[in-house]
């Protein structure tokens, strides 16, 4: 069992913000910085103290530091940003609106919740897209899936339950359009394979055959979709 985390501030220049957790299965201290929005974690065993953390966090604080270098921390939302949205960059532009709608390289929000109707109009278009792509492939493979649910999920860009139940990241549509499409492929393909055997890759090689590209942008710039955070201010 896990805490909720408590965030203390580790002193230098800069200071530096860190999750601090206890955790009953945790053996030793341990410290983690995400890749993909420089978030840094603490984790002690029950019994540690507080004193014992910081002095844990001190020693390593030049390793910290380094680990930092170069990972770009989160960007909160606001209006007049810009936010990727397959693939291209669109302006947050309040108007007289009551739900958010594209047009050319912005993305028109209403007044009163800009960044509240920006998240909504992306998980609707999230949930269109990968219905079509989802249904699309289902239909080369012969195969009908289940529920089309949507998550924030850091781990993963989609799973396929063994009843066919499929979930996606709504993140995916702030990537390319082809990116979006091969994480449909690759779900759907596991209607047909529960697993991720040759005989798997030869079905997502047959529902979209440029999964390699695909899943190299995923791999390089994937994290990059994870730092935008979305909240009203």
């Amino acid at each position: 069992m896990i805490d909720e985390p408590d965030t203390i501030l580790l002193p230098g220049n800069p200071p530096l913000t860190v999750q601090w957790r206890r955790s009953t299965r945790a053996k030793r201290m341990a410290l983690k910085v995400s890749r993909l929005d420089a978030t840094v974690t603490l984790t002690l065993p029950m019994r540690a103290s507080r004193r014992s953390g910081m002095a844990f966090l001190s020693e390593r604080s030049e390793w910290l530091r380094a680990a930092l270098d170069g990972v770009e921390g989160p960007v909160v939302v606001q209006s007049g940003m810009q936010i990727p949205i397959e693939g291209q960059m669109s302006a947050l532009t309040p108007a007289a609106i009551r739900a958010a709608r594209r047009d050319g390289a912005h993305l028109f929000v209403p007044q009163s919740k800009p960044v509240a109707g920006a998240l909504a109009y992306l998980k609707l278009q999230a949930r269109d897209k990968l219905a079509e792509r989802v249904g699309f492939h289902a239909r080369a493979l012969g195969r009908t899936p289940g529920k089309l649910t949507l998550r924030d999920t850091r781990s993963r860009w989609g799973s396929c339950t063994p009843s066919g139940d499929l979930m996606f990241s709504w993140r995916l549509i702030m990537a390319p359009t082809r990116i979006l499409d091969y994480v449909a492929a690759h779900e759907v393909a596991h209607l047909a394979q529960m697993n991720h055997s040759a005989a798997f890759w030869a079905e997502v090689n047959r529902l979209f055959p440029a999964h390699l590209e695909a899943r190299r942008w995923l791999k390089a710039e994937g994290a990059s979709l994870h730092r935008y955070r979305f909240r009203e201010t």
